[in-house]
């Protein structure tokens, strides 16, 4: 691409050498002494008042005129006269009868008369067309032919003039207009084309005054000192001055040009300016359509180019950076391809380290071989969190209901952590969970039908204390735990893993609904979640006392994770299955939680906070909004938890 300087250069120069170009021929056309040059000494004008055969520049067309020629586009003021004649002039058929053939005395006139105006010897001599066809006339006055001739006679020298006229030769108009006073009938374009020579007198010192202004470089502005209002102000009198008209298209290319030369500078709103300039000029000329296609075609290849930069930039990291290459890049053009994926990027980049929100990812040990849990991206967002004064079945504990702002990403499991991976876990740290340690957990006794300590369960069992199959949720584990679980994951990913918050847990469990549960306010119309259903039955032909009526999962305890469906936010079994051990201590109200989606931590605390419903947990303990306190050693059949990382 060319430098700046050297397409300064360039179009400077081609404007001045229109300019000059410009102001040279209307110099030579309206001042011709000025090069010594004597306008008879010339090709001589359209004179028609001599008889004689001279060249003539555009009223010397044969008669016959070529069909193609007359309907040819325009400009129609640089057609030949004969075409301009037949196109504008229509002859009148309402002829006097004519008595009898032409004498031949009249037929060698007529003959005569046509080949002068076949050779441009329209009028002005004694062997002039009109002057023959006039003889013709005076001895057949009835002569369709003689009165046909004479009329296109007339209609020549009337194109002829208005030629001259429209191109500002006032000398060669004048001349032509006393041929056409000697015709009969023509009064009437006499005195239409006096009137035309006389604007074109006016408008002559104007035009010359807006040629010099547009050759000393004063082109457009403010006040009437600048060419483009001398030629408006030609316009205005005659609007149909060609010369005029032309100086407008220099005017524009100007105009034009600067555009151009901002676009080289990067200077888009300058571009822009003088773009909308140039097109009150002359709206939708072809340098116009061209030079705004040009600055369409640049301002793509800048912007297409800042976006370039803007992702080398994010891809390195740079987030501070994209953000100044997308914002330049939007500023030259807002409607930009790619433009919209691209600021997508970006906010994923800042808020979730590159991820979008409802991915799944799962990371991979540095030091080990396995991964880590599976884990969904949480959209950023905020919700009021806890119980509505008229929420059925709420308790002080989840008041005072307030607004949660969760700002940063997280992500959180998929799904509770199983016993295959506390297994894992187990086995390569070598922790010994609480259940092992001070002794068992308390779990379902299905012959009572009630929950009961057994000394000898351990994470290893289910609810029931039986051996527990891998893909089961983990349960009879302490939050301690789940603690120690949580930072072995990020030792050994190097990724900052943790328990979630309570405000993190309810935000990702109600999944953006404002509902009792986040499938809605009441029992379930499809399986949803490991609930406790009224249609369920435990090995023994046990029921559920308080239930949800009409609702069947068939499972009496936990099953196996992800075989319900996910809540909006992609996660299986927040509300259902088991209830979750979160990072917060336990407080009686929310007077005084924290706003920003954080834990609640007070350092030494005892009790910590267990949300979401289980498989034998009551309807009203299912809401999204219900929580419990519970000491951090006790292991429960109905308690297990997920992780939660920090993106």
């Amino acid at each position: 691409m060319p430098k700046g300087s050297n397409i300064d250069r360039q179009r400077a120069l081609g404007g001045a050498l229109g300019v000059v170009v410009l102001g040279f021929a209307l110099t030579y056309h309206f001042f011709p002494r000025v090069f010594h040059v004597n306008p008879e000494d010339v090709a001589p004008r359209r004179s028609m008042s001599l008889g004689v055969a001279q060249p003539a520049r555009t009223a010397s067309a044969p008669m016959v005129v070529d069909r193609g020629e007359i309907d040819a586009g325009p400009p129609l003021t640089l057609a030949p006269a004969a075409v301009i004649a037949a196109r504008t002039h229509r002859v009148d058929a309402a002829l006097p009868a004519q008595k009898g053939e032409d004498p031949p005395e009249v037929v060698a006139l007529l003959d005569r008369a046509d080949k002068a105006l076949h050779a441009g010897q329209v009028a002005g001599a004694p062997d002039s067309a009109a002057s023959l066809y006039q003889q013709a006339l005076k001895i057949t006055p009835d002569s369709h032919r003689a009165l046909q001739g004479l009329d296109e006679a007339r209609a020549r020298l009337v194109a002829a003039i208005g030629q001259d006229i429209a191109l500002g030769d006032a000398d060669a108009a004048g001349d032509l207009i006393e041929s056409l006073r000697t015709l009969p009938g023509s009064e009437a374009d006499v005195k239409t084309l006096d009137t035309s020579l006389g604007t074109l007198l006016k408008v002559r010192p104007m035009l010359a005054k807006a040629a010099a202004l547009l050759g000393a470089g004063k082109v457009d502005g403010p006040g009437e000192d600048n060419a483009l209002a001398g030629y408006r102000q030609v316009l205005a009198i005659d609007p149909q001055n060609a010369v005029a008209q032309q100086g407008l298209l220099q005017v524009q290319r100007a105009v034009l040009d600067r555009a151009l030369a901002a676009v080289a500078q990067n200077d888009f709103d300058a571009a822009d300016k003088a773009l909308g300039e140039a097109q009150a000029i002359q709206p939708d000329s072809p340098a116009m359509r061209d030079a705004t296609a040009r600055v369409a075609g640049m301002r793509d290849q800048r912007a297409s180019g800042l976006l370039a930069q803007a992702r080398t930039a994010l891809d390195a990291g740079n987030l501070a950076l994209a953000q100044k290459f997308a914002a330049q890049a939007a500023a030259v053009k807002p409607d930009l391809a790619g433009l919209d994926e691209f600021h997508e990027r970006l906010v994923n980049a800042r808020l979730y380290a590159s991820y979008r929100p409802g991915q799944v990812f799962t990371d991979s040990y540095v030091d080990l071989p396995g991964k880590a849990p599976s884990m969904v991206v949480i959209p950023t967002g905020s919700f009021m969190m806890g119980a509505a004064d008229a929420e059925p079945g709420h308790s002080d504990t989840e008041t005072p209901q307030h607004k949660v702002t969760i700002a940063s990403g997280v992500a959180i499991g998929r799904t509770e952590v199983t016993v295959g991976q506390f297994r894992e876990f187990v086995r390569a740290s070598g922790y010994q969970p609480d259940s092992v340690t001070k002794g068992g957990s308390s779990i379902y006794d299905e012959r009572g039908g009630v929950v009961r300590d057994d000394p000898q369960a351990t994470w290893e069992d289910d609810y029931a204390g039986h051996p527990a199959d891998d893909d089961m949720p983990v349960v009879n584990v302490s939050w301690n735990d789940a603690k120690a679980y949580v930072d072995w994951l990020a030792k050994h990913t190097g990724k900052s893993y943790r328990l979630p918050s309570e405000a993190e847990f309810e935000y990702a469990l109600r999944g953006g609904t404002t509902t009792r549960y986040w499938w809605g306010d009441g029992t379930p119309d499809k399986r949803v979640e490991n609930l406790t259903g009224a249609l369920d039955r435990s090995r023994n032909g046990r029921r559920w006392s308080n239930a949800f009526r009409g609702y069947r999962d068939g499972y009496w305890g936990p099953a196996p994770v992800m075989s319900f469906l996910p809540n909006p936010f992609g996660l299986y079994d927040i509300n259902g299955n088991v209830s979750e051990w979160v990072a917060d201590c336990w407080h009686d109200s929310y007077l005084r939680a924290p706003r920003d989606g954080s834990a609640w931590i007070n350092p030494g605390c005892s009790a910590h906070v267990v949300r979401g419903g289980s498989w034998g947990s009551a309807p009203d303990q299912d809401r999204s909004a219900y929580r419990q306190g519970v000491d951090a050693d006790v292991r429960s059949a109905r308690v297990g938890f997920r992780v939660a990382r920090e993106l």
